[in-house]
């Protein structure tokens, strides 16, 4: 499965609370979209600060509320959605680090104990 099967994917319908903020949940900003293959499971394209995206997975029974935030506008006059998750506190959420492959692999923006972690250079 390719990173274009995550970024094609159609749009994932979130309804937003209506109440109050929720009190045991983290919150995450970004474009949702549909799992490619799972249902049960939200795909969202973040931006971090510094221009860089990631791509987090979440299940969708975690994501305890939603708020439309203004939706940007592309150089080609089309916008997109954008959202405040709420995830439950606790559950298990997934972000796709991109890298090429090479001897040594090359990360692209990713923490040394991450990399330390995938060569096997870590002591458990």
């Amino acid at each position: 499965m390719s990173v274009k099967d995550y970024l094609a994917g159609s749009f994932y319908e979130i309804q937003a609370y209506k109440s109050e903020v929720p009190q045991d949940a983290l919150a995450f900003i970004g474009s949702p979209r549909k799992h490619p293959y799972d249902d049960s499971k939200i795909v969202l394209l973040t931006e971090q600060s510094g221009g860089d995206s990631a791509i987090l997975e979440f299940k969708a029974a975690d994501v305890v509320g939603a708020e439309d935030l203004p939706s940007p506008v592309t150089e080609g006059g089309k916008s997109y959605r954008i959202v405040r998750l709420w995830v439950r506190r606790g559950a298990v959420g997934i972000q796709y680090e991109p890298f090429e492959v090479d001897a040594p692999l090359k990360y692209m923006n990713v923490s040394p104990a991450f990399k330390d972690k995938v060569l096997g250079r870590h002591s458990y």
